[in-house]
């Protein structure tokens, strides 16, 4: 790459692009109606009840400073699947809805600029007592998981789409976030982009510090084939993309 190109794409990282947008003629200073907190579904679509907050007392606690300095990227998992509780808590740990605001904000368990929250959260899931193998999506607002397709074949279909990493076959589920640009854009305008990877992150380390209460190890993973994972998930790769993985499963 070209040195040039190099700087040129660095502005990405910096916020001078917000001295360039007009925030009064972002679709939120015009008085559009924000876009829904989640993505819609078919009434018809099938869903399956996750365990609500208030068992997870059931899960073990821990200390969140052992879970800050035990954090770390593991690839290696164990047979074990994850049951429902723990991916239950995980789900709700990166995205769980703690105070809906209106149909457009809520707080969540996650922080997010102006409470945009333009992530969707789908699983591959490979071993998780009481699921099939296959594709779901999280729906926070139902604290429910939606069934987008099952499929024996999915760890084969998922590797391959992460540049065949074949490691993340191990794993129990892979979280798969996608982005919904417009969320962030109704507010920031072009000042929506760098903001939605900043939330990514935030919701990633969440995922890591949950998984030490779970006994998981998890390992984020940016390397992927755009196309081919917008396809397993069956989004247009324009108004909703993939962004962001990590494979989640048993440690020894």
């Amino acid at each position: 790459m070209q040195e040039s190109s190099i700087e040129k794409h660095r502005y990405f990282l910096k916020d001078s692009v917000r001295k360039t947008v007009d925030f009064s003629r972002t679709h939120q200073s015009l008085g559009v109606p924000p876009p829904p907190i989640e993505k819609p579904y078919s009434a018809n679509a099938e869903r399956i009840g996750l365990s609500p907050p208030d068992e997870f007392q059931r899960l073990p606690s821990i200390d969140l400073l052992f879970a800050i300095r035990n954090r770390q990227s593991r690839r290696q998992f164990i047979a074990t699947p994850l049951t429902l509780d723990e991916l239950s808590f995980l789900l709700w740990a990166t995205q769980g809805i703690q105070q809906q605001l209106d149909a457009g904000h809520a707080r969540r368990t996650v922080p997010s600029a102006g409470a945009r929250h333009a992530l969707e959260t789908y699983l591959c899931v490979l071993n998780v007592k009481g699921l099939d193998r296959g594709f779901y999506r999280y729906l926070p607002l139902e604290h429910q998981l939606l069934v987008e397709y099952r499929d024996e074949g999915a760890a084969q279909k998922v590797t391959g789409a992460a540049f065949g990493q074949n490691w993340m076959s191990s794993a129990a589920a892979i979280f798969i976030w996608s982005a919904i640009p417009y969320r962030m854009e109704w507010r920031y305008g072009l000042a929506a982009h760098k903001v939605i990877l900043l939330d990514a992150g935030h919701v990633c380390q969440n995922l890591y510090l949950a998984c030490e209460v779970t006994n998981c190890g998890a390992c984020a993973v940016a390397a992927y084939d755009q196309e081919l994972m917008d396809k397993l998930l069956k989004i247009d790769g324009k108004d909703e993309f993939v962004v962001y993985l990590a494979a989640v499963g048993k440690l020894k």
